[in-house]
C-alpha cells in the first residue's frame, strides 16, 4: 500500500509541476491574443473535460506504442515504447488534466486587464519583465487554484491511468486502480477504506481551494 501511495503522490506532483510550466504560456496567449482561432485552441485544450477518459487513454496508448511514428523517433535511443510505464502515465495525465491548469490560469490572466501592463510598459519594462513582475504576481490565485485542481484531479484519475499503465504492481498501480482491483476480487472492505480516504481527500481539496481563493481575494486592494 505504501508503494501505491508513493506512486500516486509522485504522479500527481510531477503532473502538477509540468502542467503549471506548460499551461502558463498557453493560458497567457489565450487571455491576451486577439487571434480569430484562439477559441479553437481553447476548445482543444478543454476537450478532456467532455471526452471519456478511455478515449484519451486509448489514443495516448496508441501514440506511445512501439509501432507509432512518435515512438519510432525514439527507437535509435533504445526506447521502443512508453506504454505501461510510469513515464507513460505522466504523459497521459498531462493531457487529461490540461484543462484544470489552463482554465484557472486563463481566467486569472484575463482578470488582470490592460492597465497594469500598460503602466509597466510606460516605465520601459520589456514584455518579459512585465509578465514576470506584474502578470505572474497578480495571477497568483490562478496558479494556486490550478495547482490544487491538477493535483487532486490526477489523484482521482482512473480510465486514463488504467489504459496506459495497466495497474502494474510497484510500477503503475495507483489508488484509483487499486480500488477497481479490490472490487473485482470482492474485497469490499479494503476498497471501502481507500474510497473513503479519497472522499475525505476530495473534500479537503475543495475546502482548501475555497479558503485559498477567499484568503487571496481578501488581500487584494
Amino acid at each position: 500500500m505504501k508503494t501505491i501511495l508513493l506512486t500516486t503522490a509522485e504522479l500527481a506532483a510531477i503532473t502538477t509541476v509540468l502542467l503549471l510550466v506548460l499551461a502558463t504560456p498557453l493560458a497567457w496567449w489565450l487571455a491576451r491574443s486577439r487571434s480569430w482561432w484562439k477559441e479553437i485552441a481553447g476548445a482543444l485544450s478543454a476537450l478532456p473535460l467532455v471526452l471519456p477518459p478511455t478515449v484519451i487513454g486509448f489514443y495516448v496508448l496508441v501514440a506511445l506504442g512501439p509501432d507509432s511514428p512518435l515512438m519510432a523517433l525514439l527507437h535509435p535511443f533504445g526506447i521502443r515504447t512508453l506504454a505501461f510505464t510510469f513515464e507513460g502515465l505522466v504523459i497521459g495525465s498531462l493531457f487529461y488534466s490540461l484543462p484544470f491548469a489552463v482554465q484557472p490560469l486563463r481566467t486569472a490572466f484575463e482578470a488582470i486587464g490592460d492597465r497594469p501592463l500598460e503602466l509597466a510598459a510606460s516605465m520601459s519594462a520589456s514584455p518579459l519583465d512585465s509578465f514576470a513582475t506584474v502578470a505572474l504576481p497578480l495571477a497568483r490565485r490562478g496558479f494556486l487554484s490550478a495547482a490544487i485542481l491538477v493535483f487532486a484531479h490526477t489523484v482521482g484519475e482512473f480510465g486514463v491511468v488504467l489504459m496506459i499503465g495497466g495497474a502494474i504492481p510497484g510500477r503503475t498501480e495507483v489508488l484509483s486502480t487499486r480500488i477497481y482491483q479490490l472490487v473485482e476480487s470482492l474485497q469490499f472492505e479494503a476498497a471501502h477504506r481507500i474510497a473513503a480516504g479519497l472522499v475525505v481527500f476530495a473534500f479537503a481539496t475543495l475546502l482548501a481551494l475555497l479558503l485559498v481563493e477567499r484568503r487571496i481575494g481578501g488581500l487584494r486592494p
